[in-house]
């Protein structure tokens, strides 16, 4: 029986088609792209906009195909054609963690030292860092596109006067990374309400800085050992601080080496 290769979407009750081939090799739900073209009227409803990649249980019925069934993919060529369109789109990327820098803090002392009491006199805690080593990875560093509000002042008017408020919200990424390309934009908003009170009205001016930044895709962790040892009934205790970096590299999707994969499982089925 041949098991083709075919594009499909979910039954209409939000199901993988029955019909899938159940070969413990297979694959289903690979490749997912949109079944409907922006712009236009939808071809498929939900939960059938969604077309995937997966393996068939026989040849469809020249009379009718089943539900789901969208089409069939005759060779190698076409497999590549289609999922690099797809990849495409959806901006398919190769993302990989690499420890980028590893930093090692010692931290040293008296077992009492660690949480002295009022009545200790005895040394304190000694650090020992040592300098950082660094790597770096293949591809690209991955960037972020964010935006952030990074000022408010708000100006309120009364017949008494005008007074100022100004709210500072510094950009805090992760102290490995960086930030670059920052360019600003203000919104301002009024608002008026009255002051029976007063016999008059307040008017409230609100000016907004939104900054839109890049920053590199860098990811800081810590761990700690903790030791001791004891000498002469007085007892040490060592903490150990690991303090790592991991940024994240981009490198091209492998179109080729991603078809091949499909079709060798395909042609296994079938041989």
């Amino acid at each position: 029986m041949s098991q083709p290769l075919i594009k499909y979407t979910l039954t209409k009750q939000g199901r993988q088609p029955e019909w899938l081939s159940k070969d413990s090799r297979a694959f289903k739900g690979q490749h997912s792209a949109p079944a409907n073209k922006p712009g236009k009227l939808p071809r498929f409803g939900s939960p059938q906009d969604t077309i995937y990649l997966g393996i068939a249980a026989g040849d469809p019925d020249s009379d009718g195909t089943p539900d789901g069934y969208v089409g069939v993919i005759g060779s190698k060529t076409d497999l590549e054609t289609y999922i690099t369109a797809v990849g495409t789109a959806a901006d398919y990327k190769v993302v990989t963690p690499t420890v980028t820098g590893v930093t090692t803090s010692v931290i040293t002392g008296e077992a009492e030292a660690w949480n002295p009491g009022e009545d200790y006199s005895g040394p304190g805690l000694t650090t020992t860092t040592s300098a950082k080593v660094t790597s770096t990875g293949t591809g690209t560093i991955q960037t972020f596109n964010r935006s952030q509000v990074t000022k408010v002042v708000v100006e309120t008017t009364t017949a008494s006067g005008v007074t100022t408020s100004t709210t500072d919200t510094p950009i805090n990424v992760d102290p490995a990374s960086t930030v670059s390309a920052v360019s600003t934009s203000d919104s301002v908003g009024i608002v008026t309400s009255n002051l029976p009170a007063e016999g008059g009205t307040e008017t409230i001016k609100t000016t907004t800085t939104t900054s839109a930044f890049t920053c590199t895709d860098v990811i800081t962790s810590n761990s700690t050992s903790t030791s001791s040892t004891t000498t002469d009934s007085e007892t040490t205790r060592t903490d150990t601080v690991t303090t790592t970096e991991t940024t994240n590299y981009v490198t091209d999707y492998d179109y080729a080496a991603e078809t091949t994969r499909l079709w060798d499982i395909y042609e296994a089925i079938n041989s």
